[in-house]
């Protein structure tokens, strides 16, 4: 058994280095993570750094006192007083990135919340701020009263909890591994639908089923093959995204005195999860692609896994859920949760185990079902 299965998988992986298709899937897909890593570290830098002359251009509807044209002033805020109905047209031409309203002591920003418009919000929003704590202060002034001692009754400050991240390093950390995911899915649904609906398609299954081998044998040489694939790309993909952490931590200013790059437990548990992955995805794919009759059907029904690899993961990285033993044991979202919950410092090794002993359950269940499918001529054949 062993030597026949041994051989299928010698066969198969002959056949992926040859195939040009394939080998285009394992190793240029991974190219793709060092142009998300940079890529969204510009992005990032450039609205970081985005100069104030770029949304510092207000409309204001009303008559400013002396103290408010001051604090604008200090504010470098280019103003622009005219009424309503002009500045709605200004800011319909994009010639003011907002405008400012008031009636009697209630102060209105209007805005459509586009980019420079959301800058420019925050903008006024502390220069209304300043001018309410001016006012104030004259107020408690006047009725006799420290403003300092009633304005400042409580001091707020804050402070993070890991000095060496923070939001923009997360948000590349944690994309680039979901990118290794996609990857790893991606690279695994060609070889999987060759090696199944391929060879149907071209006939040399049929052949393949003649000799004296049994079909838990092929099924595992296959196996084996698309996972060991998928592996490759993973490992490949894994070592750009470090490479790529590197070059960003020292290409972009944002990331200056932050430790951008994945330490050791994130790296060895990250080399887990690609083989985890690798094995679950493989046997998944190889599973829908052996009940297709043509290549073509076999790529369509593959399609919608690289969504389900990746949006799930996404959501859940975007609105922060951290990992449980529950969600450790759910398919494509406990892979990318765990990682990520372990780049914060959370590490659990009951959720990588339970992870561990899910995908070996559930690929047991996949290669049960693949073999019985080739054990059905009406399945292999049927057209």
């Amino acid at each position: 058994m062993k030597n026949n299965a041994w051989n299928i998988l010698k066969k198969e992986l002959k056949e992926l280095f040859r195939d040009k298709k394939s080998l285009s899937m394992m190793l240029v897909i991974p190219i793709f993570i060092p142009l998300l890593v940079l890529g969204m570290s510009a992005l990032f830098e450039a609205q970081a750094n985005k100069d104030v002359e770029e949304y510092n251009k207000i409309g204001i509807a009303y008559e400013m006192t002396e103290e408010e044209k001051a604090i604008a002033e200090e504010m470098k805020l280019e103003l622009m007083q005219a009424s309503e109905e002009e500045l709605k047209e200004k800011y319909q031409k994009a010639e003011i990135n907002l405008y400012v309203t008031k009636h009697e002591n209630r102060y209105t920003i209007n805005t459509d919340g586009a980019e420079n418009s959301t800058y420019a919000k925050r903008l006024v929003e502390t220069f209304l701020d300043a001018y309410k704590q001016y006012l104030q202060g004259n107020y408690l002034q006047a009725n006799q009263m420290n403003p300092t001692e009633v304005l400042d009754i409580i001091t707020v400050e804050e402070k993070s909890i890991k000095e060496e991240e923070n939001f923009f390093a997360n948000y590349v950390k944690n994309y680039a591994f979901l990118f290794i995911i996609m990857a790893i899915t991606v690279s695994a649904t060609y070889p999987a639908t060759d090696t199944t609906a391929g060879e149907k398609e071209r006939g040399t299954l049929e052949t393949l089923l003649t000799f004296p081998i049994k079909s838990k044998d092929i099924i595992v040489g296959k196996f084996l093959g698309v996972s060991l694939s998928s592996m490759i790309t993973g490992m490949i993909s894994l070592g750009l995204a470090i490479v790529s952490l590197l070059i960003a931590q020292d290409r972009f200013s944002i990331y200056e005195g932050i430790n951008l790059m994945y330490d050791i437990t994130a790296i060895l548990v990250a080399v887990l999860i690609i083989i985890a992955y690798s094995i679950f995805i493989s046997g998944l794919c190889i599973s829908i692609a052996s009940t297709s009759k043509t290549f073509k059907e076999a790529q369509s029904a593959l399609t919608p896994l690289t969504f389900i690899s990746f949006f799930p993961s996404m959501i859940a990285f975007m609105i922060e859920i951290s990992a449980t033993p529950l969600l450790s044991v759910i398919p494509f979202l406990n892979y990318t949760i765990i990682f990520t919950s372990i780049t914060k410092g959370d590490v659990s090794y009951l959720n990588i185990f339970l992870m561990f002993a899910s995908t070996i359950l559930y690929i047991s269940f996949v290669l049960t079902y693949i073999i019985k499918q080739y054990k059905s001529e009406k399945v292999l054949f049927s057209k």
